[in-house]
């Protein structure tokens, strides 16, 4: 018998979250790719004219599910935000931001580095300044429709992965 594979023996995420579109997101698309379908309809007879019916309706619904398929989930080990990996150790510290934080953090004078995940229909954030002296990145902004929790989680996630942590940091 093979032992089971460590992904499958670790515990769940301490937090998980995904940042789909939002629910009025998808009656306004179907009815905008719907009226973009009837106008090219209108312009042709038979049966090509229902090839935009055929052609925009599940394209949109594609869109839409695909601008929802980012995952935030603080594990025992790490940050994953989609394909991205933060280990704990390099966490100096966790900011939960407001709609007017994040539009701060996001702006003008936002550092150039910085790894940004962000969805303009979801207002909170989290911000996580790193602590690595070999990678050039200041911190991470990553979208959450639940802030304070998403940082409570990281801040438990971190404290338990403290001594874990090399000496010097």
């Amino acid at each position: 018998m093979t032992p089971t594979p460590p992904e499958h023996t670790s515990r769940p995420p301490a937090y998980v979250e995904r940042l789909r579109a939002p629910f009025w997101a998808w009656p306004l698309m179907l009815i905008g790719a719907a009226l973009l379908a009837a106008e090219v309809w209108l312009g042709y007879p038979g049966l090509r004219a229902w090839v935009p019916f055929a052609v925009l309706l599940p394209a949109t619904v594609g869109v839409l599910l695909w601008a929802g398929r980012i995952r935030v989930a603080v594990t025992d080990t790490e940050l994953q935000v989609d394909d991205a990996r933060l280990p704990l150790p390099v966490i100096a510290d966790v900011v939960a931001l407001d709609a007017a934080g994040k539009r701060e953090a996001l702006g003008v004078g936002a550092h150039p580095m910085a790894f940004v995940v962000q969805r303009p229909w979801i207002g909170g954030a989290v911000q996580v300044v790193l602590d690595d002296p070999t990678d050039p990145t200041p911190f991470w902004v990553v979208s959450s429709r639940h802030p304070l929790e998403l940082a409570a989680a990281l801040r438990t996630a971190v404290d338990a992965a403290a001594p874990a942590r090399p000496e010097g940091r």
